[in-house]
């Protein structure tokens, strides 16, 4: 058994393109990898074959790892739904909602599904890459842990401290990490990397001596900014609105407060007739925008209301008049109809509420959790489609509304008015594929790039690959996840 586990000093250091870029260059040496996360918090998630559910990250290192993902490789998944409370996802499927409290006091029993499923993906593979969540320096943290030194001592896994330079601070982060953790917790630290590196990287010579000096542990590598990241999906909604605006046909997406899956856009990003513009709460929707997404949302009833706070209801209306086209996903679909009930009260309180208006339909949220990878094709007879549902509630749909697509079963989801300028559906990563995305851009009058977006991320893997076997000890890293138990 191999393994090693990559740690951060922070949120955000970049753990998660580390972790991809390494599973592609050990897979591109012939090794078999499997990536792996104790315990994720994102409302970013992936659907298995098996309609299980994990986060992107992971089935982004899956991909990279050139395996299909498995809810093995992310075994404890929190989906925030407000700020005290998140969804609970243990082996793919929803356990409910708790309150953070609660999942503090559940998280021990979790240990064993961790450690059960990394040992089952160890078995499978060569070397393991496991992914740390935040920081170690969260001392606070550390009792009930998971998912780092709680889990890197209970499966024997050495560590490798990431740091982040781009932030600043970076030889303090590092030795500052060492100075607050457990002896026992340091002890489990073989070595670090410095991350996000700009400029001659010779002129850090001195900062990596002063760090390994006063840590006792080598450096591992200086890895330089990897531009080919921005190619990739991210984890944390943290991630948007980082771009700046460029040419082309405005494509506008309100960033809610609970934006789930809010990678469906970032294909619209590559294309060089699309200026995607992800717009920050306070800032009301272009006037010059051709398409509105609705994206989707982990409590669609209070993002509903964040979205009339916000004055995008009044931004939509005007943006329809125009003669604009609105395409709703998922939560944005449900937003977009008639009403909205949770009667049950799965993501908030017990209520009804009118929604937007704009489609024929009205949902019902229940507590089957529907999560399932799907394909076929637009209902108009055009392009195929492939993406993935992951939602709770059902949307009836009012007689006589077509649909937007059919699944290979023969299934319709979705709804289409106005002559097709205002369209939803259930379905996720529906601007993936090049056919489907061609489909829905040639009445913006855009010619799309042809790509599939699995194209281009692979493409990137192995260009960030390639930049992490000159710029990473990696032999050094192999020799080390040897040493795990």
């Amino acid at each position: 058994m191999a393994a090693v586990m990559l740690q951060g000093t922070g949120s955000d250091v970049g753990k998660s393109v580390l972790v991809a870029g390494l599973c592609r260059a050990l897979a591109n040496r012939g090794l078999t990898v499997r990536p792996f996360k104790p315990q994720n918090m994102s409302n970013n998630a992936a659907v298995t074959a098996d309609g299980g559910e994990i986060g992107r990250a992971q089935a982004l290192q899956a991909i990279a790892a050139r395996v299909a993902p498995s809810v093995d490789m992310n075994p404890v998944l929190l989906k925030p739904q407000s700020d005290r409370t998140s969804q609970l996802v243990v082996a793919g499927r929803s356990q409910g909602t708790l309150a953070a409290g609660d999942y503090w006091r559940r998280k021990p029993d979790l240990l064993g599904d961790v450690c059960a499923a990394y040992r089952r993906l160890a078995a499978q593979a060569d070397i393991v890459v496991v992914e740390g969540a935040g920081s170690p320096a969260e001392i606070n943290l550390r009792r009930n842990d998971i998912a780092n030194m709680g889990f890197a001592r209970a499966a024997g896994v050495p560590v490798v401290l990431v740091g982040d330079i781009d932030r600043g601070g970076v030889i303090a982060s590092l030795v500052g990490t060492q100075a607050v953790i457990d002896p026992d917790d340091a002890a489990m630290i073989h070595g670090f990397l410095v991350n996000k590196f700009r400029g001659d990287p010779t002129l850090f010579d001195d900062g990596l001596a002063a760090i390994a000096d006063r840590t006792g542990w080598p450096s591992l590598g200086l890895v330089p900014w990897l531009a080919e990241a921005a190619l990739l999906p991210a984890e944390d909604a943290v991630a948007l609105g980082r771009g700046a605006a460029g040419g082309g046909v405005t494509v506008a997406v309100p960033m809610l407060s609970r934006i789930a899956n809010f990678d469906d856009c970032d294909a619209l990003a590559h294309e060089a007739g699309i200026d995607l513009r992800m717009i920050p709460p306070g800032t009301p929707l272009p006037g010059d925008a051709a398409l509105v997404v609705l994206p989707g949302s982990k409590a669609t009833i209070a993002d509903l209301a964040f979205l009339r706070a916000q004055g995008w209801d009044v931004d939509l209306a005007a943006h329809v008049r125009r003669g604009g086209r609105v395409l709703g996903i998922c939560g944005g679909y449900q937003m977009l109809g008639r009403t909205i009930a949770d009667p049950l009260g799965i993501e908030g309180p017990a209520e009804t509420v009118a929604g937007l208006g704009l489609l024929p339909v009205d949902t019902v949220i229940d507590a089957d959790k529907r999560v399932r990878p799907v394909a076929g094709r637009f209902a108009d007879g055009g392009a195929a489609f492939a993406g993935y549902e992951i939602h709770a509630g059902v949307t009836r749909v009012a007689a006589g509304t077509a649909p937007l697509l059919r699944f290979a079963d023969g299934a319709d989801d979705g709804a289409v008015v106005a002559d097709g300028r205002i369209a939803g559906c259930y379905v996720h990563g529906l601007f993936d594929r090049a056919e489907a995305r061609a489909h829905l851009l040639a009445p913006l009058g855009v010619a799309s790039d042809g790509l599939d977006r699995r194209e281009a991320i692979d493409a990137a893997l192995d260009r960030i690959a390639a930049t992490l076997e000159r710029s990473m000890a990696i032999d050094a890293l192999i020799i080390l996840a040897r040493t795990a138990r």
